[in-house]
């Protein structure tokens, strides 16, 4: 059984749009049950002998949550890529969420947020420590600062009763989580980490799929990250995750999504683990003999051959009419004069070989979990495709034919 899954941020908002996903099931269903139909399946002590696949796939319900009574209000801390995006869902479906208050130190963004959603003014704040001396002012608050600023507003907005959507990765050690955690349980609080990767339509049929029984117990997991080759360049040798010390490993940072499936499709807890990888492209040894002594993309005259040609990724982009990510993540204000000297002064317009980068570019993961299923992760940046997620799932199923019976896996 082999998926190819994409994730794009989108999708996180598309996984609670009903329609759409229920089109989007209804079209994976059909293709699934297109190829199985004339198949029986005999799968383990879960359905009776001769009952075809393509009736028991169809019979998977996806149960659609009832409406509030009332919005659920929601304040954000850290107005940058993430929250933004979180908070867009509240324009989506502006019946189940509304966004009250906002906490961003810088003031683009920050006006930017309090201008889409209608904030108050005095529900604006520079530091999310400002909101946190304010009585309680909504039912929950997404938390979308960088990585290793988790903890403390976690834990605050915990105590202070707040349920809270916790961008991941949880914190990047395992002492700030046992102490966020510790802080959820304590207040007795719903508290979610933002793996978004369970609530997409592909991931969610899986799952189900999985859960039924249908194709017996799973024996192996083959998943495969290609973050791709200008993205990796982006965000961990140019950007916030390039260096571990500033963030957090780059497995950590890029496929905590990727691990956290494995565990959820198993259903059953990791017992062994190993795992390698290394910086192998991304310095100086690397950097091509036309590049001379440059240290930015526009000063370079290599530049033009170059896979990962600042102006290629931002500037090309830009004047086709690209002015989200991730050319918003350059800079603020989105026009061609600032994305030109954010280049040549900022941290996107460097040679990817003259960088302070040092998180590995490909890494692997093996897993056994306490079930006997075993799984690995691959993560590579030098891949075409950009988070084109490529999974094949090895089951224990039967497959009764005139004559015969076969174990078999897919």
């Amino acid at each position: 059984m082999t998926f190819d899954t994409r994730f794009c941020f989108g999708n996180l908002l598309a996984d609670y749009h009903f329609e759409i996903l229920n089109f989007i099931m209804s079209k994976i269903l059909n293709f699934i049950m297109s190829k199985v139909k004339d198949v029986k399946i005999i799968p383990q002590d879960h359905i009776d002998e001769g009952t075809s696949f393509a009736k028991a796939l169809k019979d998977l319900k996806d149960p659609i949550p009832s409406l509030p009574a009332e919005p659920i209000t929601i304040s954000i801390v850290g107005a940058g890529q993430r929250g933004s995006g979180y908070a867009f869902y509240s324009k989506m479906n502006p019946k189940l969420a509304k966004v009250v208050a906002v906490a961003e130190p810088k003031e683009s963004r920050r006006k930017k947020m309090q201008e889409t959603y209608n904030i108050p003014n005095e529900n604006v704040f520079s530091d999310w420590k400002e909101l946190a001396k304010r009585p309680k002012i909504s039912d929950a608050i997404i938390i979308a600062t960088l990585d290793h600023l988790h903890m403390e507003p976690a834990i605050a907005f915990a105590d202070l009763k707040y349920h809270v959507l916790l961008e991941k990765p949880m914190a990047i050690n395992l002492d700030e989580c046992k102490k966020i955690t510790d802080a959820a349980i304590r207040n007795k609080i719903v508290f979610l980490v933002g793996h978004v990767l369970r609530y997409t339509p592909h991931n969610r049929l899986i799952k189900r799929i999985i859960d039924s029984g249908l194709l017996g117990n799973i024996i192996n997991i083959q998943h495969l990250e290609p973050v791709g080759n200008w993205h990796f360049a982006h965000s961990y040798v140019r950007g916030n995750w390039r260096k571990e010390q500033d963030s957090c490993f780059s497995l950590m940072t890029k496929c905590c999504h990727d691990i956290d499936l494995m565990l959820h499709w198993n259903d059953s807890p990791c017992v062994k683990i190993s795992s390698f990888g290394n910086l192998s492209h991304f310095n100086s040894k690397n950097k091509p003999t036309g590049a001379g002594e440059a240290k930015r993309c526009l000063d370079c005259a290599y530049e033009p051959s170059c896979a990962y040609s600042a102006k290629k990724i931002y500037i090309e982009p830009f004047e086709k009419g690209n002015h989200h990510w991730p050319v918003s993540v350059v800079t603020d204000v989105l026009d061609i004069e600032h994305l030109v000297d954010a280049l040549k002064t900022g941290p996107y317009g460097r040679c990817v070989y003259e960088c302070d980068n040092d998180v590995a570019d490909h890494q692997v993961v093996n897993m056994e979990f306490a079930n006997g299923a075993t799984a690995t992760v691959t993560m590579v940046a030098f891949t075409e495709s950009i988070c084109t997620r490529k999974t094949n799932k090895f089951d224990a199923y039967l497959i009764k034919r005139p004559g015969f019976l076969v174990l078999w896996g897919r």
